[in-house]
């Protein structure tokens, strides 16, 4: 996308964030409302980023196992995001484990592939789906399991106003799948103590 285009974007995000304003019977000329419009743009700009990139381009530097067949866990990283029926943000943790065949990657990548799909708006299901479709479609390890919780703004905040509520999904592919007893080794590991 070319410069000209994400600024006229960017315009566009700040008129529309002035006509919500108005909208809710607030005064967008306001001292304190002077540079929302603008500030919410930026902000968009940067949530959103994600928005059309596939996440595997994260894991795209891969290195060979070396023979290594134990389990890997990536647990606690931190994860901010926005539901897609509310626009409102979602947060948690995302745990990843996976029992590697030929490819490891960097852990690090594992961050990043998460904070690519939160740059979206998101569901917490496909979330999770997309973060294990991803490493099993790099990697081709033996397993893939990815936990996430999250805590839901649109659930506590707004209509059953539920604070502390927390969601948690799984998606197991491979061995994690097949063996009950890696599933425990994953959650024994990712409890926290």
């Amino acid at each position: 996308m070319s410069i000209q285009s994400m600024k006229e974007k960017e315009g566009l995000v700040e008129k529309n964030v002035r006509s919500i304003l108005e909208e809710i019977g607030e005064d967008p000329q306001r001292e304190g409302l002077l540079d929302t419009p603008k500030r919410v743009a930026k902000m968009y700009k940067e949530v959103f980023e994600g928005v059309g990139v596939d996440p595997s381009v994260a894991l795209t530097t891969t290195f060979e196992s070396e023979g290594y067949d134990g389990m890997v866990v990536v647990r606690d990283i931190d994860y901010y995001t926005f539901c897609e029926h509310h626009l409102i943000p979602f947060f948690g943790k995302a745990h990843i484990g996976y029992m590697p065949e030929n490819r490891i990657v960097g852990l690090s990548k594992f961050a990043r592939l998460v904070e690519l799909t939160a740059k979206r708006p998101q569901v917490q299901e496909r979330m999770t789906e997309q973060i294990a479709s991803a490493i099993h479609d790099v990697l081709s390890p033996k397993g893939v399991i990815v936990t996430v919780e999250g805590q839901h703004l649109c659930m506590c905040a707004r209509g059953v106003k539920k604070p502390g509520t927390s969601t948690v999904t799984t998606v197991k592919r491979g061995s994690f799948k097949e063996d009950k007893s890696l599933v425990r080794e994953f959650e024994r590991s990712i409890a926290t103590t």
